[in-house]
């Protein structure tokens, strides 16, 4: 007997066929002798919904409020599911996150999960029930509602995973695992087996939509082996653990035969750039450009300084989520006296490209290699970061997926064949 949890999301909860289609894969599972815990997300595009009702209610909302509201969807498809599982013979609860309970921080609309008590879900699976929990949301100590972000139910499910010392979590989602990148982008991109947790949060982080950078970071720090799969297959698709999809686990885990110099390529359109020009060229000057932007809880990704003008100034650059340029731009102007630059640029035409891949640790040329590919298509590169299994450049947008394509022939990621 494993202990399984398996998660799904909105869209393999939208609406009563599906939830029935869900229902049937987790009776398969429980059938084979698998004690089972559900994560839910919202039905799709519902969350959305109860956001806009929050906005129009009032632009000063309460946060702890928006919490009981936003987390309502939830609240809904788990109820739904443990119906359909008693119809469809299965012994079944649901378990709201007050009721586990899951508790989190006190960070409203952004908690993060501390401890999850398992007396109660301990029991109710020893009973054969299989417990329904919605994702997305937990309980502060003084008992408030909160919510953990968007793509918070991957998160739920894994630290529900790691709290019941689970096999295996199963995140199911519209798509049949991790590619060597976008298969929109390129066809001939491949699905791969087994991803390293490090290449995982690299690559979640720098644009891959697969998986919420947060649930790959902890399952990485409580070491759960966590699988992505399709919820779009077929009545006689294999079992889960017959790996249909890709296996997120440690290094350890993977032979050398699977391992190969890159693992994939992902893009980012949602990077908008800001240049500060004739910044004082003075110790403590660059301290006072990102302390504003740090006390706002703004991200900073990639940072350059250009080479001091004569007049004991320079320029720097560097990168935030498009989704914070109007408050960094505030930030910034706020603090223009202490700064004392001379004009605040930004562009939100850009994108981030990188290239992950453990195997960079033990290989020189990787970057050389992307240099000289976007180099010769003409592909200028208007910023670099770098980590130790990662090389990221940022292009302009329009050049997105030509740098995507090149890349991914560059690196020898092309499938051989794809089906028709």
């Amino acid at each position: 007997m494993a202990r399984i949890v398996m998660k799904f999301g909105g869209t393999s909860m939208a609406g009563m066929e599906r939830i029935r289609s869900v229902a049937a894969r987790v009776k398969r599972e429980v059938a084979a002798g698998n004690q089972v815990a559900v994560v839910v997300s919202a039905m799709a595009g519902e969350t959305d919904r109860l956001v806009g009702f929050c906005r129009e209610a009032s632009s000063l909302y309460d946060p702890k409020e928006y919490d009981v509201v936003v987390s309502a969807g939830e609240q809904v498809t788990s109820g739904l599911l443990a119906i359909a599982l008693q119809a469809a013979g299965v012994p079944a609860r649901s378990w709201l996150g007050w009721q586990l309970p899951i508790h989190t921080s006190d960070a409203h609309a952004s908690a993060r999960i501390g401890t999850i008590d398992t007396e109660a879900l301990d029991a109710s699976l020893a009973r054969g029930e299989v417990a329904v929990i919605p994702g997305f949301q937990g309980v502060t100590d003084d008992q408030r509602i909160t919510t953990l972000g968007r793509g918070g139910s991957d998160t739920s499910a894994v630290a529900v995973a790691a709290a019941m010392k689970a096999d295996r979590c199963d995140i199911y989602t519209d798509v049949d695992g991790v590619y060597t990148t976008d298969p929109r982008i390129v066809p001939r991109a491949r699905k791969l087996k087994r991803v390293t947790y490090e290449e995982m949060l690299e690559l979640a982080s720098v644009g891959a939509k697969v998986l919420q950078t947060r649930s790959v970071g902890l399952a990485m720090k409580e070491q759960v082996r966590v699988q992505v799969l399709s919820s779009f297959t077929g009545e006689d698709a294999p079992m889960a653990d017959t790996l249909p999809g890709t296996m997120i686990v440690g290094e350890e885990e993977i032979d050398d035969v699977e391992r190969q110099l890159i693992t994939g390529i992902a893009h980012d359109k949602n990077e908008a750039k800001i240049t500060l020009t004739a910044v004082p060229d003075t110790p403590g000057a660059v301290a006072a450009i990102f302390e504003p932007l740090a006390g706002a809880n703004i991200n900073v990704d990639m940072i350059i300084q250009n080479i001091a003008h004569n007049a004991g100034s320079t320029d720097v650059t560097f990168t935030v989520p498009q989704a914070d340029l109007a408050r960094s731009i505030e930030a910034l102007n706020q603090a223009r006296g202490k700064i004392g630059f001379a004009e605040l640029v930004h562009d939100t035409r850009v994108a981030k490209i990188s290239v992950v891949g453990v195997g960079m640790r033990s290989h020189a040329g990787v970057a050389s290699t992307m240099f000289t590919t976007l180099g010769a298509r003409g592909i200028n590169i208007q910023a670099i970061s770098t980590s130790e299994i990662k090389v990221s450049v940022l292009i302009h947008e329009d050049e997105t997926e030509l740098a995507v394509r090149v890349l991914h022939t560059a690196y020898g990621l092309d499938a051989e064949d794809v089906a028709a």
